[in-house]
């Protein structure tokens, strides 16, 4: 039986590989990796409350934008250098649900001690959902967690010189 959405956001937290076994093969999970994507992305969002509207929608719309590139070249990265099987739905389901620790970015607003958290916070989070992605890619392309770990590291890479070259991305 499928876990909740909120289970599933715990469990890819918890970097439960169960869960990332079921969102994969769980076609259902699209919608909610999308909502998992777009609540980060609010997360995103409201942390940078102090840019602006204008800021804001930048947060969030290259949350948005990013994830789903970044899928997409992780996943070409993974199973064309590193003979993964997946699909970009797959990948995308996983990693969707492995942004899930992001959402504690929200602490940051918290007043005087948000950001004395927030900088101690980004670090351990950074490193959360690194790991959780991985794990994520690992499941999603069934491959090595070496391998997992060079296509999204690649596949970030590619995405960060896809933002340089082509502005407004």
């Amino acid at each position: 039986m499928a876990r909740s959405f909120t289970d599933r956001m715990i469990g890819a937290a918890t970097l439960d590989v169960a869960t990332f076994e079921e969102v994969e093969h769980d076609q259902s999970a699209t919608m909610q990796a999308a909502g998992v994507v777009a609540l980060v992305a609010a997360a995103q969002a409201v942390a940078t409350f102090g840019a602006g509207p204008i800021g804001m929608a930048r947060a969030a719309g290259s949350q948005l934008i990013g994830v789903g590139l970044w899928c997409a070249i992780t996943w070409f990265i993974g199973t064309r250098l590193f003979s993964g099987t997946a699909t970009v739905g797959e990948v995308f389901r996983t990693v969707g649900f492995a942004l899930s620790p992001q959402i504690l970015v929200l602490i940051t607003i918290l007043p005087i001690i948000g950001g004395l958290i927030g900088f101690f916070l980004a670090p351990v989070l950074l490193f959360w959902v690194l790991a959780s992605v991985v794990i994520g890619v690992r499941q999603s392309l069934d491959i090595s967690t070496g391998k997992a770990v060079l296509s999204a590291l690649l596949g970030a890479v590619a995405y960060a010189l896809l933002v340089a070259i082509v502005p407004g991305l």
